[in-house]
Protein backbone atom coordinates (compact mmCIF):
# COMPACT_ATOMS: atom_id res chain seq x y z
CA UNK A 1 0.00 0.00 0.00
CA UNK A 2 1.38 3.64 -0.87
CA UNK A 3 1.90 5.64 2.04
CA UNK A 4 0.70 9.18 2.12
CA UNK A 5 1.79 11.51 -0.86
CA UNK A 6 5.14 13.63 0.00
CA UNK A 7 3.98 17.47 -0.81
CA UNK A 8 5.36 20.59 -1.49
CA UNK A 9 4.73 23.40 0.60
CA UNK A 10 1.29 25.61 0.13
CA UNK A 11 1.10 28.09 -1.91
CA UNK A 12 -2.60 29.01 -0.64
CA UNK A 13 -0.96 30.58 2.48
CA UNK A 14 -1.16 34.51 2.55
CA UNK A 15 -0.97 36.94 5.49
CA UNK A 16 -3.69 38.72 4.13
CA UNK A 17 -6.12 36.30 4.15
CA UNK A 18 -9.59 36.13 5.25
CA UNK A 19 -9.66 32.99 7.01
CA UNK A 20 -6.70 31.89 9.93
CA UNK A 21 -5.90 29.23 11.09
CA UNK A 22 -4.29 28.07 14.56
CA UNK A 23 -3.53 24.35 14.47
CA UNK A 24 -0.32 22.27 14.68
CA UNK A 25 0.25 18.84 13.07
CA UNK A 26 -2.30 16.71 14.93
CA UNK A 27 -4.92 14.32 13.30
CA UNK A 28 -7.32 16.99 14.65
CA UNK A 29 -4.88 19.79 13.43
CA UNK A 30 -4.77 19.16 9.64
CA UNK A 31 -8.51 18.60 8.66
CA UNK A 32 -9.08 22.32 8.19
CA UNK A 33 -5.83 22.46 6.57
CA UNK A 34 -7.64 19.81 4.07
CA UNK A 35 -10.53 21.48 3.39
CA UNK A 36 -8.56 24.71 2.60
CA UNK A 37 -5.84 23.41 0.21
CA UNK A 38 -8.99 21.37 -1.21
CA UNK A 39 -10.45 24.39 -2.08
CA UNK A 40 -7.80 26.08 -2.92
CA UNK A 41 -9.08 28.82 -0.64
CA UNK A 42 -6.25 31.35 0.44
CA UNK A 43 -5.48 31.23 4.59
CA UNK A 44 -3.29 32.74 6.81
CA UNK A 45 -1.58 29.87 9.21
CA UNK A 46 -1.08 30.00 12.63
CA UNK A 47 0.92 27.52 14.12
CA UNK A 48 0.74 26.62 17.67
CA UNK A 49 3.48 25.53 19.85
CA UNK A 50 2.72 22.78 22.53
CA UNK A 51 5.79 22.79 24.05
CA UNK A 52 5.33 26.42 25.14
CA UNK A 53 1.83 25.94 25.93
CA UNK A 54 0.41 28.33 23.77
CA UNK A 55 -2.80 26.45 23.32
CA UNK A 56 -2.86 27.28 27.21
CA UNK A 57 -2.03 31.21 26.62
CA UNK A 58 -4.66 33.30 28.09
CA UNK A 59 -4.73 35.26 24.24
CA UNK A 60 -6.03 31.51 22.81
CA UNK A 61 -8.33 30.31 25.56
CA UNK A 62 -10.23 33.62 24.72
CA UNK A 63 -10.51 32.35 21.50
CA UNK A 64 -11.12 28.31 22.37
CA UNK A 65 -12.09 28.48 26.34
CA UNK A 66 -11.13 24.61 26.04
CA UNK A 67 -7.60 25.62 24.97
CA UNK A 68 -7.45 22.77 21.82
CA UNK A 69 -6.83 23.47 18.48
CA UNK A 70 -7.48 24.34 15.95
CA UNK A 71 -8.93 27.49 16.09
CA UNK A 72 -10.10 29.34 12.78
CA UNK A 73 -11.58 32.72 13.16
CA UNK A 74 -12.73 34.48 9.83
CA UNK A 75 -12.28 38.47 9.34
CA UNK A 76 -15.21 38.11 6.65
CA UNK A 77 -17.48 37.76 9.43
CA UNK A 78 -16.76 39.97 11.95
CA UNK A 79 -13.88 37.70 12.74
CA UNK A 80 -16.17 35.29 13.78
CA UNK A 81 -14.69 32.16 15.88
CA UNK A 82 -14.94 28.72 15.24
CA UNK A 83 -13.33 26.00 17.34
CA UNK A 84 -13.63 22.24 17.35
CA UNK A 85 -12.32 20.57 13.67
CA UNK A 86 -15.41 19.01 12.86
CA UNK A 87 -17.58 22.26 13.81
CA UNK A 88 -14.56 24.05 11.38
CA UNK A 89 -14.77 21.85 8.30
CA UNK A 90 -19.26 22.01 8.65
CA UNK A 91 -18.56 25.78 8.90
CA UNK A 92 -15.79 26.09 6.10
CA UNK A 93 -18.45 23.97 3.85
CA UNK A 94 -21.41 25.99 4.22
CA UNK A 95 -19.18 29.34 3.91
CA UNK A 96 -18.05 28.24 0.78
CA UNK A 97 -20.57 25.17 -0.61
CA UNK A 98 -17.73 23.03 -1.24
CA UNK A 99 -17.35 19.39 -0.31
CA UNK A 100 -20.40 18.64 1.49
CA UNK A 101 -24.06 16.99 -0.45
CA UNK A 102 -26.76 19.41 -1.26
CA UNK A 103 -29.45 17.20 -0.77
CA UNK A 104 -30.92 17.13 2.61
CA UNK A 105 -30.84 13.62 3.30
CA UNK A 106 -27.12 13.40 2.09
CA UNK A 107 -26.27 16.44 3.69
CA UNK A 108 -27.76 14.34 7.11
CA UNK A 109 -25.88 11.35 6.09
CA UNK A 110 -22.67 13.72 5.90
CA UNK A 111 -23.18 14.88 9.42
CA UNK A 112 -23.46 11.68 11.05
CA UNK A 113 -20.47 10.81 9.64
CA UNK A 114 -18.72 13.80 11.17
CA UNK A 115 -20.09 12.45 14.41
CA UNK A 116 -18.47 9.43 13.78
CA UNK A 117 -15.39 10.74 13.92
CA UNK A 118 -15.49 13.55 16.49
CA UNK A 119 -17.28 10.67 19.30
CA UNK A 120 -15.39 7.53 18.08
CA UNK A 121 -12.73 7.07 16.00
CA UNK A 122 -10.74 10.04 17.20
CA UNK A 123 -11.24 9.90 20.31
CA UNK A 124 -10.87 5.65 20.67
CA UNK A 125 -7.68 5.60 18.13
CA UNK A 126 -5.95 9.21 20.36
CA UNK A 127 -6.47 7.26 23.56
CA UNK A 128 -4.95 4.33 21.83
CA UNK A 129 -1.85 6.55 20.34
CA UNK A 130 -1.43 7.80 24.31
CA UNK A 131 -1.24 4.82 26.43
CA UNK A 132 1.44 3.21 23.74
CA UNK A 133 3.24 6.47 22.37
CA UNK A 134 2.93 8.71 25.62
CA UNK A 135 2.35 6.67 28.80
CA UNK A 136 4.21 3.78 28.06
CA UNK A 137 7.49 5.29 27.68
CA UNK A 138 7.20 7.03 30.28
CA UNK A 139 6.78 3.67 32.61
CA UNK A 140 3.11 3.84 32.44
CA UNK A 141 2.36 0.45 30.56
CA UNK A 142 -0.96 -0.07 31.10
CA UNK A 143 -2.13 -3.75 29.24
CA UNK A 144 -5.83 -3.30 29.98
CA UNK A 145 -6.05 0.33 28.72
CA UNK A 146 -4.05 -0.61 25.41
CA UNK A 147 -5.92 -3.29 24.33
CA UNK A 148 -9.48 -1.35 25.58
CA UNK A 149 -8.31 1.15 23.37
CA UNK A 150 -6.86 -0.68 20.58
CA UNK A 151 -9.75 -3.13 20.28
CA UNK A 152 -12.64 -0.58 19.98
CA UNK A 153 -10.34 0.91 17.56
CA UNK A 154 -10.31 -1.95 15.12
CA UNK A 155 -13.77 -2.27 15.74
CA UNK A 156 -14.64 1.62 14.62
CA UNK A 157 -12.25 1.05 11.07
CA UNK A 158 -14.24 -2.20 10.70
CA UNK A 159 -16.93 0.13 10.76
CA UNK A 160 -15.44 2.15 8.00
CA UNK A 161 -14.70 -0.53 5.54
CA UNK A 162 -18.37 -1.78 5.95
CA UNK A 163 -19.97 1.65 4.93
CA UNK A 164 -16.97 2.10 2.21
CA UNK A 165 -18.54 -1.66 0.54
CA UNK A 166 -19.38 -0.33 -2.96
CA UNK A 167 -18.57 3.04 -2.74
CA UNK A 168 -15.74 5.35 -3.07
CA UNK A 169 -16.35 7.99 -0.23
CA UNK A 170 -18.41 8.12 3.05
CA UNK A 171 -21.09 9.79 1.82
CA UNK A 172 -22.62 10.16 -1.48
CA UNK A 173 -20.48 9.91 -5.09
CA UNK A 174 -18.07 12.88 -4.15
CA UNK A 175 -15.18 13.61 -1.20
CA UNK A 176 -16.34 15.43 1.49
CA UNK A 177 -16.19 16.47 4.67
CA UNK A 178 -16.83 13.08 6.35
CA UNK A 179 -13.47 11.57 4.20
CA UNK A 180 -11.86 14.74 4.92
CA UNK A 181 -12.73 14.07 9.13
CA UNK A 182 -11.95 10.18 9.27
CA UNK A 183 -8.96 9.79 7.18
CA UNK A 184 -5.93 11.44 9.27
CA UNK A 185 -7.21 9.57 11.81
CA UNK A 186 -7.34 6.13 10.51
CA UNK A 187 -4.91 6.57 7.95
CA UNK A 188 -2.44 6.86 10.91
CA UNK A 189 -3.71 3.76 12.38
CA UNK A 190 0.28 2.56 12.40
CA UNK A 191 0.69 5.59 15.32
CA UNK A 192 -2.05 3.58 17.44
CA UNK A 193 -0.57 0.28 16.39
CA UNK A 194 -3.83 -0.83 15.43
CA UNK A 195 -3.83 -3.51 12.77
CA UNK A 196 -6.08 -2.69 9.85
CA UNK A 197 -4.98 -5.99 7.76
CA UNK A 198 -8.12 -7.35 6.02
CA UNK A 199 -9.93 -4.17 5.53
CA UNK A 200 -9.93 -3.88 1.67
CA UNK A 201 -12.69 -1.33 1.07
CA UNK A 202 -10.53 0.82 3.82
CA UNK A 203 -7.28 0.33 2.00
CA UNK A 204 -8.86 1.41 -1.34
CA UNK A 205 -10.01 4.13 0.18
CA UNK A 206 -6.94 5.18 2.03
CA UNK A 207 -5.38 4.81 -2.00
CA UNK A 208 -7.73 7.73 -3.62
CA UNK A 209 -7.11 10.06 -0.71
CA UNK A 210 -3.29 9.12 -0.80
CA UNK A 211 -3.63 9.99 -4.50
CA UNK A 212 -5.19 13.68 -3.81
CA UNK A 213 -2.05 16.67 -3.81
CA UNK A 214 -3.98 18.95 -1.87
CA UNK A 215 -5.31 16.51 0.61
CA UNK A 216 -1.14 15.31 1.01
CA UNK A 217 -0.14 18.47 0.99
CA UNK A 218 -1.82 19.61 3.91
CA UNK A 219 -0.40 16.80 6.07
CA UNK A 220 2.94 18.38 5.61
CA UNK A 221 1.71 21.63 7.68
CA UNK A 222 2.53 23.13 9.57
CA UNK A 223 5.45 20.46 9.97
CA UNK A 224 5.66 16.68 8.58
CA UNK A 225 5.17 14.41 11.22
CA UNK A 226 6.23 11.50 9.53
CA UNK A 227 6.33 9.27 11.88
CA UNK A 228 2.62 9.18 12.72
CA UNK A 229 2.34 6.94 9.22
CA UNK A 230 5.35 4.69 9.65
CA UNK A 231 8.14 6.98 8.02
CA UNK A 232 11.40 8.54 8.94
CA UNK A 233 12.83 7.83 12.64
CA UNK A 234 9.58 7.00 14.20
CA UNK A 235 11.56 5.94 17.32
CA UNK A 236 12.70 9.50 17.74
CA UNK A 237 9.07 10.98 16.81
CA UNK A 238 8.00 8.65 19.35
CA UNK A 239 10.96 9.86 22.26
CA UNK A 240 10.11 13.55 21.07
CA UNK A 241 6.30 13.04 21.35
CA UNK A 242 6.31 11.47 24.89
CA UNK A 243 9.05 14.08 26.72
CA UNK A 244 6.68 16.86 25.16
CA UNK A 245 3.73 15.10 27.00
CA UNK A 246 5.66 13.82 29.91
CA UNK A 247 3.74 15.95 32.87
CA UNK A 248 0.88 14.27 31.15
CA UNK A 249 1.67 10.66 32.84
CA UNK A 250 3.27 11.51 36.08
CA UNK A 251 1.60 9.40 38.93
CA UNK A 252 -1.03 11.95 41.77
CA UNK A 253 0.91 13.28 43.85
CA UNK A 254 4.41 12.63 41.66
CA UNK A 255 6.69 15.91 41.71
CA UNK A 256 7.77 16.89 38.58
CA UNK A 257 11.05 17.23 37.40
CA UNK A 258 12.03 20.94 37.14
CA UNK A 259 13.68 20.01 33.60
CA UNK A 260 10.99 18.15 32.84
CA UNK A 261 9.43 19.25 29.50
CA UNK A 262 6.16 20.92 29.32
CA UNK A 263 3.22 19.54 29.34
CA UNK A 264 1.09 20.21 25.92
CA UNK A 265 -2.17 18.78 24.42
CA UNK A 266 -4.40 19.67 21.69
Amino acid sequence: RKLPFVAKASLLMRPTAEIVVYTAATMNGWKPLIFLEEAGIPYELKPIDFAAKQQKAEWFVKLNPNGRIPVVVDSSNNDHVVFESCAILWYLAEKYDRFIPKDAALKSECLQWLFFQAAGLGPMMGQAMYFQRIAAPQGHDDAFATTRYVTESRRLVEVLDARLAGREWLVGDDYSIADMAAYPWARAHFWAKLDVSGLDNLARWFERIDARPATQRALELPKPVPGFFGKGDVAAEQAANAARFKQDVLLKGEAPSSAAPSSAKE
